[in-house]
């Protein structure tokens, strides 16, 4: 089942998107809210709601009438807080040898995680960036999850009954500066808080299940074989899998629950595929040939991110009118 967020007339509403076509779920179930964020409050209860009108509309035992004029939003457009994931060793792997630094050991003794702005969130569509965004503006490919149960202290064996769903994520980052943010310590930041987008529809486990592939050794939790893409302008520039994360949603949840609530609507991305961003592929280019020429994003770019069973999530770069510069006002 995909569930989406979308807009008609500057409102809000929660739909699903069945063979092609969007349907409003309140008007096809009374019981299920019109938007994402009450939908996920009321856990399994009502997503078995929303799975029976998506049976009924499927096979035709309903007759329901689709959305034909909308804006597609992000498909939790409110999340209560959004973390990001360190999860593909490739990615850190190569990254660090990019930077003539050896692999960190504790990489493989527990998953981390950084919080990220809820409030910065963005579906399908522009993505607005200030002048020092463009100062190495760069992708991160990556998966998402949202919550949709409370729990506190849960084991990674228990953990993936909390996962409403799975999305792609695009975690934009401004590595200048994130970059310079971080030899502080503490980050990133600024060079993160301005755009994170998800979408295009929240996809339940129970599509996926035709994907699924045992852990890791010595992991635990549900893993997938996701073939996992990005184009920039039309060119292919990304590809990895969802199988090589190594670190599980299930322990990642694990380790965010340790001590604190998580909540509906929470969402946590899986952290950057291989080969899922500029940052790693101009680090490779560059230590193998040192005439390679870097690339970043630019005003006008078209990122495309495909994975499979997820769908695609296209996004736009553009510029603020503004030539306003924190990089340029440090003491």
């Amino acid at each position: 089942m995909k569930l989406v967020s979308y807009k008609t007339e500057d409102r809000e509403h929660l739909g699903i998107f069945v063979n092609g076509h969007i349907y409003n779920l309140h008007s096809c179930d009374k019981l299920i809210p019109d938007n994402m964020n009450a939908f996920l409050a009321e856990g399994d209860e009502l997503m078995e709601h929303a799975q029976r009108v998506h049976q009924a509309i499927s096979s035709g035992a309903m007759e329901a009438r689709e959305e034909l004029f909308f804006e597609l939003m992000a498909p939790v457009p409110h999340p209560a807080s959004c973390r990001d994931a360190y999860a593909f060793r490739q990615h850190v792997e190569t990254a660090r040898r990019n930077r003539k630094v050896p692999m960190i050991p504790e990489f493989d003794q527990y998953p981390v995680f950084y919080f990220t702005n809820h409030n910065a969130i963005q579906g399908p569509g522009e993505i607005e960036c200030m002048p020092d965004h463009f100062d190495k503006l760069d992708f991160e490919l990556e998966v998402a999850i949202v919550i949709n149960k409370k729990g506190r202290n849960i084991k990674a064996a228990d953990a993936d009954s909390y996962i409403a769903g799975y999305m792609i994520m695009n975690d934009m980052s401004a590595r200048t500066l994130q970059m310079e943010e971080m030899l502080l310590n503490l980050g990133p930041a600024k060079g993160k808080d301005f755009s994170t987008v998800i979408g295009p529809w929240l996809v339940t486990p129970d599509e996926l299940e035709q994907y699924k592939i045992p852990a890791k050794p010595g992991h635990t939790g549900n893993a997938y074989n996701l073939q996992m893409n990005c184009r920039i302008n039309g060119k292919q520039v990304s590809a990895g899998n969802f199988e090589d994360m190594d670190w599980t949603f299930a322990e990642i949840i694990e380790r965010c629950s340790y001590g604190c609530d998580i909540l509906p609507g929470d969402v946590i991305g899986s952290g950057t595929v291989g080969t899922g961003c500029f940052l790693e592929l101009n680090g490779t280019g560059l230590l193998n040939d040192p005439n390679y020429a870097a690339q970043w994003l630019l005003p006008g770019d078209l990122i495309e991110m495909d994975v499979t069973g997820l769908g695609m999530l296209g996004t736009v770069i553009t510029k603020a009118d503004s030539d306003w510069s924190i990089l340029g006002v440090k003491k």
